[in-house]
Formats: structure tokens, sequence, C-alpha cells
């Protein structure tokens, strides 16, 4: 099975790709209080999403809230995918400032997530879209963009192809 989010992530101009549909088998869904200034993160329902949260101010200008944390080990090691909701992407806010956005929600979110948890990733997948889409299902209408990183030494190295 393919991993939700190919390797070059979406819709930049540095050569990047984007995903029409994504289909995964979830090994399981975590999420617990992230350690980022000013905010904290609600559990995680039943249904797998989460309850309405602070927004969380990127460099775009734009706020975003995360809506789950998917940690996936179908791809052969263990993918952190963090799913954000940015309802200005595909208008106000263009590919390449949501690509700066990414960089930074993988450093200020995901890594410290993954520290916290004790866990050891292979990969980061950062998602941002316009509106909630359920995990592995179409969505046409919706602007979704996937970026995929390398944790290293506390780093987030962006994984082009």
């Amino acid at each position: 099975m393919p991993p939700a989010a190919p390797a070059g992530g979406a819709c930049r101009s540095r050569g990047r790709r984007g995903c029409a549909l994504i289909t995964v088998t979830l090994v399981s869904v975590l999420l617990a209080d992230l350690p980022c200034a000013g905010w904290a993160a609600a559990p995680i329902t039943a249904q797998g999403t989460l309850p309405a949260q602070e927004m969380i101010p990127v460099p775009s200008g734009q706020t975003v809230r995360l809506h789950e944390v998917l940690l996936d080990d179908t791809p052969g090691a263990l993918w952190g995918r963090f799913r954000f909701i940015a309802p200005q992407i595909g208008h106000a806010i263009t590919p390449d400032d949501s690509a700066a956005d990414m960089d930074h929600l993988c450093a200020t979110v995901a890594l410290p997530y993954l520290a916290q948890q004790g866990l050891s990733a292979a990969r980061v997948v950062i998602s941002l879209s316009d509106r909630v889409v359920p995990f592995g299902e179409s969505a046409p209408d919706a602007t979704q963009y996937f970026e995929a990183y390398r944790p290293e030494d506390d780093r987030c190295i962006w994984e082009g192809f």
C-alpha cells in the first residue's frame, strides 16, 4: 500500500507534487498535551478528531489549528502525520507561503510532540487543508498541501524527490 503522501509533498514551486487520494492503514491514533508556547491540545475523541482548539500562528500570518495526529507504520517505519486546518490556503495564502508554515509546524509542533511521547519517527508529514477531510477520503473541492520531513538532530529536513 502506498504512503498517504508522496515523498515530495505538494504544490510548491520547488518541484513538489500534490496528492489526490490518501489511503493508508493506521496503527494508532494518539494525541497528548503538546509542549507549544501558549496552547495545549485537547484529547482525541473516539472518532479520531479533535474538539475545537486554539489557533496557532504561523509565518504567513494565517492561523491554523491542529486537527489530528496519526501514527502510521504502513510505509515500513513509523510516520507521524500532523493534520492542520488552514482555512485561508488556496485563497489569500499561496503554496509558497504555506511551505514556510509547514516547515514551522514541523519544528514547533511535530518534533516537540514526538519527543514528549518518546517516539522516533522516520518521517513527519505535515498537511494543511482548508476544511476537515476525513483521513483516506477524496475531497476534490478541498485545497490540501502536504510536506514530508525527516526528523534529524532536532530539525525537520524536507524530503524532496
